[in-house]
């Protein structure tokens, strides 16, 4: 795999984040949402600003970690058979679990939660040979008592428009 960027970090959920926005800059999160390659001048031209003036907001929304830019992709058509969610009940330091899970290359999500899971991970796999050694992988990771898969069969949807608040 290539190099994936880092992921910025975030604070603990339900904490403020600190960061105002004004509407400005949330219209043009608005944009991105709906089209992430939109253009800088066609944004400020459906918020009201010159093009510097997006790109200037646009940039500082990255700096803060606000949001990011990234393409996605359909697993499945990159080769990808399998994709799936993994409920894990563990004992001890769930932080310390939960970044040792997210060491692993092929987890692309990592949650604590509330509920009767107490870290929920995605991975997406190439074939049942690899998710069955990616199952004993993260059954290896010190603190994890147990795991319940959860197969994705369809995906029915999926979207990052959720606006802003």
């Amino acid at each position: 795999m290539t190099d994936v960027p880092q992921q910025r970090p975030r604070p603990p959920a339900g904490t403020a984040r600190g960061v105002h926005l004004d509407e400005l800059s949330k219209r043009i999160i608005e944009q991105l949402q709906t089209d992430g390659r939109r253009s800088y001048a066609a944004i400020g031209k459906a918020v009201g600003l010159s093009e510097a003036a997006v790109r200037q907001r646009v940039q500082k929304l990255l700096d803060t970690g606000v949001m990011q830019i990234v393409g996605v992709t359909d697993p499945l058509m990159l080769g990808f058979s399998r994709q799936m969610m993994i409920g894990i009940k563990c004992e001890g330091d769930l932080e310390k679990v939960a970044d040792e899970l997210a060491a692993i290359e092929e987890i692309d999500y990592v949650v604590i939660t509330a509920g009767s899971f107490d870290i929920l991970v995605e991975l997406v796999a190439e074939s049942d040979e690899q998710l069955l050694e990616l199952l004993g992988r993260i059954r290896g990771v010190p603190g994890v008592l147990t795991t319940e898969s959860f197969v994705y069969l369809k995906l029915r949807k999926q979207t990052y428009t959720w606006g802003t608040r």
